[in-house]
């Protein structure tokens, strides 16, 4: 796997992801920055190679000078995303994904997730977008710091969400408005996809909706937008 730009090499090197080697412009003006200094000191292979060298390895053309070549990323278990509540003395946060397949919006929602302090993401092993060298990119490093655990069956995530005292709310229209919805105790979102929103067979097996009021003609936001407006008003009512 490829990890590309500054900002997300950065901070791949600064998290626990096991980074094989690193590849650097050597026309840089400064080879020796912050960013080699960290691979020297973990004890990481440098190449400094032409621009056009890396410019052919990059898969995303926005290299910026900067490649890193990652193992695969290590999903979580569900029982991780608990435990990291558990030690951080906050009532869980967690956000499942029902078919997110654009990895833009994927990615994205993963920074703001990691930015409002959500304990970790789960998303369905099927027909939904993986981790993969966009997502990693669109992050700009968030993905670092978050823990994703990968599902076979949400239904039975959202079992273990509840039988651990965790109320499970799907974000979508229809519902109960967010701003009038306690939710600063342990609480799980559920954002669908682009297109679909959340499947039914989710939606009626979740503890209930939870809407954002739209005061424009357009009825639908796009799906990581509607996530981050979602868990900064969960993060709000945690921080009152």
């Amino acid at each position: 796997m490829l990890i590309e730009g500054k900002n997300a090499v950065r901070q791949a090197l600064d998290s626990e992801m096991t980074i094989n080697k690193l590849m650097v412009d050597r026309n840089l003006e400064h080879r020796h920055d912050e960013i080699v200094t960290s691979a020297y000191k973990n004890k990481i292979r440098v190449e400094f190679l032409p621009k056009p060298v890396l410019d052919k390895k990059s898969q995303t053309g926005h290299h910026q000078g900067y490649i890193a070549e990652a193992v695969e990323f290590q999903y979580s278990e569900l029982e991780d995303i608990l435990t990291k509540a558990k030690e951080s003395g906050q009532p869980p946060f967690v956000v499942l994904l029902d078919g997110i397949e654009d990895p833009h919006n994927f990615g994205a929602i993963i920074r703001s997730c990691e930015c409002a302090g959500v304990h970790g993401i789960i998303i369905p092993k099927n027909r939904a977008c993986q981790v993969n060298e966009t997502v990693i990119r669109t992050s700009t490093g968030a993905i670092s710091n978050m823990l994703i655990a990968k599902v076979t069956n949400l239904k039975e995530a959202i079992d273990y969400l509840k039988d651990n005292d965790v109320w499970v709310y799907v974000a979508e229209t229809g519902g109960e408005n967010i701003y009038s919805k306690k939710l600063n105790g342990a609480v799980a979102v559920v954002i669908g996809s682009e297109g679909n929103g959340v499947k039914q067979s989710i939606r009626s097996y979740c503890d209930g909706i939870i809407t954002l009021p739209l005061k424009g003609k357009v009825n639908s936001l796009n799906a990581s937008v509607a996530c981050g407006i979602v868990i900064f008003e969960v993060l709000r009512q945690r921080e009152l």
